[in-house]
């Protein structure tokens, strides 16, 4: 985690099943709406993420104001079906929220 004056930087790892890349990449070009909306909501912006083709691990990368309930995400309803929707595409937790490692950061230029 890095932190500038107006955002913190957060990077984490998360991990793709086998023959799904397209679809992933359909489902993400086709985000909900009120999704869009609860992430602005929780302070996230300026978020990507990067796919390694040869071992299919995600690399995503967000910036997140201070003062936002980013804590409270998880709880919400359009988050918990947004996990349920790509279960099938993740490794993910028992309660469908996708498997994240945290990648700490060694380098940043500005």
């Amino acid at each position: 985690m890095t932190t500038s004056s107006d955002s913190e930087i957060l990077a984490f790892k998360m991990q793709l099943k086998p023959g799904v890349v397209d679809e992933y990449k359909r489902r993400h070009d086709e985000l909900w709406p009120e999704l869009a909306q609860a992430l602005r909501d929780a302070g996230i912006h300026d978020y990507s993420i990067f796919l390694d083709e040869q071992t299919l691990s995600l690399f995503a990368v967000l910036r997140r104001k201070p003062g936002f309930p980013f804590d409270d995400l998880p709880k919400q309803p359009v988050m918990r079906r947004w996990w349920d929707y790509m279960a099938p595409l993740m490794e993910v937790e028992p309660d469908n929220k996708p498997r994240q490692w945290a990648l700490p950061s060694v380098f940043h230029f500005d």
